[in-house]
Parts: structure tokens; sequence; C-alpha cells
């Protein structure tokens, strides 16, 4: 027996703040991704870090499970500590693999209180695009229909850790007082599905970020991106990267074009490719 489950990174969130003192984020799922293999053929473990090992731990604990009897291996496309949800990829796609292995299928709310056991977890491994308590991994809506937009990633380098990020004191009083940038925000999301307006409520909320996370000349890198041509930019709010929002018919020569120029402008930061906004959740093959 063998199987894989692949679970998608994310370039930052789309939105993220509190509503009422309760904190959330907008998912922002890409086509980059966590494959954990399972197999019968050995009982080797690798790749796994320090969280997906403990996710390991606690998935057995959930299925009554004393010991692993098979082998595991997990790779990624996401690098760590930028705000690629790669912590939270991992951890999902160890929890579904490892239940899939005994014959069972669990559903992304089981795997979300999981994740949230192990750290604050990005809800990339719910189908669609969701608003989700990232401290507590309560799904709070879904977006089943959702622009496909296309995001130029950049970053702008070192990293974040997300645990020791969401240990700060002032993290609460600083997201409250942004919550009036951040509602209207969520009403954008939820009000239009169009490109337009998905940029224009991301762009908001990385403005409304720099209190708590700055990003060097984010203000100058919007401007420069809208007289380019770009509908918006979105951020990691706990990670270093940025995405740069384009239509989804923007040709990729274009987006190649202007990310370049931008990349020339702004030397702190480094382009490191294009990727798509996509649906999240699980995809899973398995052989006998």
């Amino acid at each position: 027996m063998e199987l894989t489950v692949k679970v998608p990174g994310s370039c930052g969130e789309l939105v993220q703040g509190t509503h009422g003192g309760t904190p959330y984020l907008v998912t922002c799922p890409i086509n980059l991704y966590t494959r954990v293999t399972i197999t019968d053929n050995h009982c080797n473990v690798s790749g796994l870090g320090v969280k997906s090992q403990a996710a390991l731990k606690r998935t057995l604990h959930y299925l009554g499970k004393n010991d692993f009897d098979f082998g595991i291996t997990l790779s990624s496309e996401l690098p760590i500590g930028k705000g690629m949800a790669s912590s939270s990829a991992d951890i999902a796609a160890v929890c579904f693999a490892v239940a899939a292995a005994y014959g069972v299928e669990l559903t992304a709310p089981e795997v979300s209180r999981i994740a949230a056991g192990i750290e604050p977890t990005d809800g990339v491994f719910f189908e669609n695009i969701i608003q989700i308590n990232h401290m507590t991994g309560e799904c709070l809506d879904t977006m089943d229909d959702f622009p496909r937009l296309k995001i130029a990633v950049f970053d702008a380098g070192g990293a974040v850790d997300t645990v020791t990020f969401h240990q700060r004191t002032d993290l609460d009083e600083l997201s409250i007082k942004n919550e009036q940038r951040t509602d209207a925000a969520m009403e954008l999301i939820r009000s239009s599905r169009s490109p337009e307006a998905w940029a224009k409520a991301a762009t908001e909320s990385a403005l409304a970020n720099q209190s708590i996370l700055p990003k060097k000349d984010l203000p100058e890198l919007i401007d420069s991106s809208l007289k380019r041509g770009a509908l918006g930019v979105n951020v990691a709010h706990s990670g270093t990267v940025i995405g740069v929002l384009f239509s989804p018919e923007t040709t990729q020569e274009h987006i190649d074009e202007i990310a370049n120029r931008l990349a020339a402008q702004f030397s702190h930061l480094r382009y490191c490719e294009t990727v798509i906004l996509t649906s999240g959740g699980k995809i899973m093959e398995k052989s006998e």
C-alpha cells in the first residue's frame, strides 16, 4: 500500500484581524504544496520536522493508536518562516495521511482542532476559501466562489516564527484598533467575487497590518504596482512575503515584466515566482 496526500500552502492571507475581539484570517491557498507519502513497505520516517512529528503523535492519539506501523515521508515546495502556511500544510497533510493509512477519513474541522493544538493554524486544508479563527481552528465562514487571482510572490527576507509572533502582548490591542479597516475589507470579500474587490480588500488589510508587522516601503510598492496594472497587494500578516495581485486574465509574460521592474525598484524585495489563488483542501492518491 502507498498513499500520498497533498495540501496547499498560501501566500500570506487575504485579510487578517479581529471582529469584536475574535481573531480571524481569510485563507489565500495557492498551487504550491506539501506532500506526505505513507507506505507499508518500510517503517522509515523522513522529512518530518518538530511540528509535523507532533501532528503524527496527536493523530495517533486521536485514533486510539499507540504505534505507527508504516513508513512516512514529507516533502514541501513551501519555504519555512515566510508566512506561506508551511507548518499548517505539513501538519494537515500528516493528519490526513496518517488517518487514511488506518482507513479513517478525517474531516477538515477534526484536523483543524489537532492543528490548533500545535500552533495557530492557517485553514488551507479546508476546501475553498475560508475565514478561520486561527487560534482555535474554528471555521467561521466559507467562500466557494472566488476569483482565481494570479499572485507575484515577493520575499522581504528574514523569517517569522508563528508561535513567537502570536505570543506578543500587544497583538490583541493593535488588531482591535484596526477593526474598522479590516471589517471594511471583510465586507468587500463577502459582497463581491470580482478580482478588483478582493484585491482592494487584501490591500486594505495589508495596510492595516503595518501597525503590527510593517513591510518596508509598502505604500510605495502598492502605488507602483497599481500604476503598472496590478490590482493590489496582500501580505503575510505574520510572515515576510508580499503578493502583488493580478487579474486571472493577465499573461505570465506581463506579470514577469512588472515583477522584475518592481524588484529593481525595491531592491530589498526578491521576486520568487507567480502562483494562482486556488481552493484549499487535500488531494489524495492511493494504490495497493
